[in-house]
């Protein structure tokens, strides 16, 4: 069996601890809310072999004060620096079990100016989305549209602090129009495969050009384990998605780029959803290393599956961010 380390590209942190949860305990001892079943606590990155995490900065555009959230969710995380937990890569970072944290702000809501954008860097936002749903800056998830004359601004913003922009949740003519904007380097955090899921009236997923873009520009795909997601459409709500799923889409992107270079996983596990809808084989991140087993089920050799679990997320962050493993 493999015994592959991990990098997984999008966990809701701070938001699942603004919720009441205490990411410091096991998924098994932490609460369910909202009907969600807990599947991410420090306890299971640690056994699952996690050895980093982008961790999000997360505000539904509900909110009343989607800054004020942030600076919340940015406090949380700061306390946990504080105890020696999810503290940032650096250019030496020994792999140690317990994992480091690379904060991503998921959807732009919580910048109002240019000022709020420099704050958040300087308190650690290293990736940015400018969308969740639609925002004063881009089209996203069920409401298409344009970067706005706001987004074309803050692209630039976010290129002079050598951040990187995360296309996940964009809609099509966003992605296309932030490509566009921009040579600054591009990921997709948590998005998967339109021609597998099929109708993708939210705009949610990638297409093959999309795909194509973000390969073109060294960037790297995180697959994302909602079922919802993985599922071809007609057959979601009629099975539950396996990882053999999950490879399905690694091996989508695999073929698009035409090597193993550009795929990784951003899992989303706890992010609005839970156990009942991420694959079978996984009740927490403690079970990521099932993953190993079924890419190499699926044909990849180890080392494939070393970049696909680990090292391409690790070489994306070491050129763009100069962190580096040892």
């Amino acid at each position: 069996m493999p015994t592959d380390i991990f990098f997984d590209a999008h966990l809701d942190l701070a938001m699942n601890a603004r919720r009441g949860r205490d990411i410091l305990a096991p998924a098994s001892m932490q609460p369910v809310v909202e009907n969600e079943i807990a599947t991410v606590g420090l306890p299971d990155l640690i056994a699952g072999q996690v050895r980093c995490v982008c961790a999000t900065i997360f505000c539904d555009p509900s909110v009343p004060s989607a800054f004020d959230e942030a600076e919340a969710q940015f406090d949380v995380y700061d306390q946990l620096r504080g105890e020696g937990f999810l503290l940032p890569p650096d250019s030496a970072t020994e792999l140690t079990d317990t994992p480091r944290a690379i904060v991503l702000i998921e959807g732009a809501d919580c910048v109002r100016t240019r000022d709020d954008l420099q704050h958040f860097h300087a308190r650690g936002a290293r990736v940015i989305g400018l969308a969740w749903r639609a925002t004063r800056y881009a089209g996203g998830t069920g409401q298409p549209g344009p970067l706005t004359s706001a987004g074309l601004e803050i692209v630039r913003d976010i290129d002079q602090l050598n951040m990187i922009h995360d296309a996940s949740h964009l809609s099509e003519q966003s992605f296309y129009d932030l490509a566009r904007a921009t040579d600054g380097p591009m990921i997709a955090s948590h998005s998967n495969c339109r021609f597998i899921v099929g109708v993708d009236v939210n705009e949610r997923h990638l297409s093959d050009d999309m795909i194509r873009t973000i390969v073109k520009r060294d960037g790297v795909v995180g697959i994302n384990f909602y079922d919802r997601f993985l599922l071809p459409h007609n057959e979601y709500g009629l099975r539950r998605a396996t990882l053999a799923d999950v490879v399905r889409h690694v091996r989508h992107v695999c073929d698009i780029a035409g090597d193993t270079h550009h795929v990784g996983i951003g899992t989303d596990m706890d992010g609005g959803l839970g156990r009942e809808q991420i694959p079978t084989e996984i009740t927490s991140s403690a079970d990521l290393p099932k993953l190993s087993d079924a890419l190499l089920v699926g044909g990849f050799n180890s080392d494939d599956i070393s970049r696909i679990t680990f090292g391409n997320w690790a070489r994306f962050f070491s050129r763009h961010l100069g962190y580096t493993w040892v």
